[in-house]
């Protein structure tokens, strides 16, 4: 089912032409007809200048999709087209500054006409603006079980889970199992509250809370007992387990009903 799901997602615009624009130099390079009319002086062959330039692209690669914690196929691809985008742009500029230009005219083109692609599907999320506004909650409603995401816009692994956390929200809110969002990209006071290092490197973003009785239950990622963090991997499938989301609904959906059973009976 997410396979196919994935399937669906890159017959949109945005994800064949980034990948058109991925791997265009070496389908130059490697086809006989483009290549004898591109570069009709030269062999279409890449020499190790080039062989480098893209062994450095797969490791980079490699490590910047690990780093943003992407778990399905679309969020590695999605995570690499920069990098393999700013590689082709340099092979292109290597093999002649005449090429090389026109690509990164056609770069900023398709970063302006084809955004990527973002969540539209239903969702119950409460954006806080700012750790006082979570605060204030927690106290006037203290009998709400919060599953609280702290992010960063920017950050790759952020972008990646955002459709995920929208859809369990949809999937489990009720009026005491409420899930909400804090940018501590703009409210840095939270990620100083909850010991979260909000840098280009960190590993602690994003990091998902449980708040009960107003106060924080479990977390994700979390360090150990040596302090060492644990990586998780944001994935629908991670989250349901980890939290036992199943589990909250239930306990919360039984809370509500005796609450109004209550109110009936009184």
């Amino acid at each position: 089912m997410s396979f196919n799901k994935d399937l669906r997602q890159l017959l949109k615009p945005y994800y064949w032409v980034n990948i058109l624009l991925s791997i265009s130099y070496v389908v130059s390079k490697r086809t006989n007809i483009i290549c004898s009319y591109l570069f009709p002086n030269s062999d279409c062959e890449l020499d190790s200048r080039e062989t480098e330039i893209l062994f450095f692209l797969i490791i980079v690669v490699m490590l910047r999709t690990r780093k943003a914690g992407s778990v399905t196929m679309v969020n590695y691809l999605s995570s690499s087209f920069v990098y393999t985008k700013i590689a082709n742009l340099i092979l292109w500029l290597y093999a002649d500054i005449r090429y090389g230009l026109p690509y990164g005219a056609i770069l900023i083109l398709t970063a302006l006409l084809l955004p990527e692609p973002t969540y539209t599907g239903p969702e119950h999320i409460i954006y806080f603006r700012g750790q006082q506004v979570l605060e204030e909650e927690l106290k006037h409603h203290k009998n709400t079980t919060w599953l609280v995401c702290l992010f960063a816009a920017w950050h790759p692994a952020c972008v990646n889970f955002a459709p995920v956390f929208s859809e369990l929200s949809a999937t489990y809110s009720l009026d005491n199992f409420k899930f909400g969002k804090l940018d501590i990209g703009r409210y840095p006071e939270a990620a100083a509250k909850y010991r979260i290092q909000d840098g280009p490197t960190s590993r602690q973003l994003p990091t998902v809370l449980l708040l009960k009785d107003g106060e924080e239950k479990m977390r994700r990622p979390y360090p150990d007992s040596t302090g060492k963090l644990q990586k998780f991997l944001f994935s629908k499938d991670n989250m349901k387990a980890a939290f036992d989301l199943d589990g909250l609904y239930q306990e919360s959906k039984e809370k509500l009903a005796n609450v109004k059973s209550n109110k009936k009976t009184a």
